[in-house]
């Protein structure tokens, strides 16, 4: 056996070099809300101490279970205080302006600002 065979038993088996999964990401997903959807946003709402949402409402479910939700009418959101839901809402806001910049497309609206006239120079 050579040298360099010898030195490589003794370190063990090859080890794979690429970095291994321990455990899965849970899975998100963003949603309408339903009407069974209606106990899970009066408790969201509740643990935020913030009033319920009207309208429209788009969910973030994590693992199965809503973190996080905004109404589409007014864009407020209501979050789990308890988990980390900040960037669930970031995300929540992002689709919802998508929805609306879409919604405003069909509608035949332009999304950009009306243009200010300026008074003559007198």
């Amino acid at each position: 056996m050579s040298p360099k065979t010898w030195l490589r038993s003794l370190a063990g088996p090859a080890k794979d070099p690429r970095p291994q999964r321990t455990a899965s990401a849970p899975s998100l997903i963003i949603r309408y809300a339903t009407a069974d959807d209606a106990e899970a946003l009066r408790r969201l709402a509740a643990l935020d101490s913030a009033r319920q949402l009207q309208g429209a409402v788009l969910v973030a479910e994590v693992a199965g279970e809503p973190w996080a939700a905004i109404s589409l009418e007014d864009y407020h959101a209501v979050a789990d205080p308890f988990r980390p839901s900040g960037e669930l809402v970031w995300l929540l806001v992002e689709r919802a302006r998508d929805l609306d910049r879409a919604e405003r497309g069909r509608s035949g609206r332009k999304g950009r600002a009306p243009r200010l006239r300026t008074a003559p120079a007198r």
